[in-house]
């Protein structure tokens, strides 16, 4: 039998960090009344010194007090001692009204990315020991291969998965990016065209591959191709915006200008801080004959290619691009 492989993935642990940080501390006197916020104090305060196996169950009662900068440190307290005491779902709810409740908030964003890397990690652990043998466990690994750069390695092992699982969906897919992902070569754009058709075959409605397969056509300058890619993606997901914009593009480029009209107003609806769309819609209404409204997204193809450098810094003068003739 071949050898159990190893999953590649990076290891984050909050169950580590409270254990780092947990303190011999003298024992707390628990509270008898129902107080919830008596009850959210002292959990937090449990939870603090590590007493994770006390804190939890007072964290819980204390769950939706009205203060509101206290229900944060209940939360965050909750997930903390969750993931060390292994109660995932527990751990997941506290996440889930954290970022709700207090969205954009940097400690909660920075305890949520753990939270879900260590519950990954620990799923990936369970997926190696019960069925290190599995299309799924081999697949993670590929993956794992993949993101580190070694595409050769990945490959094999997504080959091998299609060797015994021939009709499985994404695989084809994943070795079209995988492809694509690697230095060029004369060769790749046809080798990974070949694996978007064969994942087409398994899965036909997959619509990233039909976008992918459109944006090679259009890099190839091969515009009809491209379009009819594209219309199919937009037929799958109406809102797959860069779908909308490449169908937009492909249609200018073959002076079919009326028709790129109305996915590039899709797409600029769906992404209007993209000045390259309002310059793309800009060239549809101008060779439309809608003069106005070619104005229009000419300005605004200034205006945000102005707020991009801003944002990024580079100042200058504000981008003079030329109208749509």
């Amino acid at each position: 039998m071949p050898r159990p492989r190893t999953i590649r993935v990076p290891i984050f642990s909050l169950a580590a960090g409270m254990l780092a940080l947990s303190l011999p501390a003298q024992q707390i006197k628990l509270t008898t009344s129902g107080d919830a916020s008596t009850a959210a104090q002292q959990g937090v305060t449990l939870a603090g010194k590590g007493q994770c196996t006390q804190a939890l169950g007072l964290l819980k009662k204390g769950a939706r007090v009205a203060d509101r900068d206290l229900r944060r440190r209940v939360g965050l307290a909750t997930v903390r001692c969750a993931m060390m005491l292994d109660q995932p779902e527990t751990a997941v709810g506290a996440v889930l009204m954290l970022n709700r409740e207090f969205p954009h908030d940097p400690e909660i964003l920075y305890v949520t990315i753990h939270a879900y890397s260590d519950l990954s990690t620990r799923a990936s652990l369970e997926l190696a020991k019960e069925a290190p043998s599995s299309y799924q466990a081999r697949e993670l690994n590929a993956e794992a291969l993949e993101m580190q750069g070694k595409w050769d390695d990945a490959e094999k092992e997504y080959r091998s998965i299609l060797e015994k699982n021939p009709n499985l969906p994404g695989i084809h897919f994943r070795l079209a990016r995988l492809i694509l992902s690697r230095p060029p070569t004369p060769t790749t754009p046809e080798d990974a065209r070949k694996e978007l058709e064969a994942e087409l075959k398994i899965d036909p409605d997959n619509a990233d591959a039909e976008y992918v397969l459109g944006e090679l056509a259009r890099q190839q300058q091969q515009f009809d191709e491209a379009a009819e890619h594209f219309q199919r993606v937009v037929k799958l997901d109406p809102n797959f915006a860069e779908a909308l914009r490449g169908l937009g593009m492909s249609l200018n480029a073959t002076g079919k200008f009326t028709d790129a009209v109305a996915p590039l107003e899709r797409y600029v609806k769906l992404r209007p801080g993209d000045p390259a769309g309002h310059y793309q819609l800009a060239i549809a209404y101008a060779r439309s004959g809608r003069k106005e409204e070619a104005e229009r997204e000419t300005q605004l193809q200034r205006e945000t290619d102005d707020a991009i450098r801003r944002a990024q810094g580079q100042g200058g003068e504000p981008s003079q691009a030329p109208p749509p003739q």
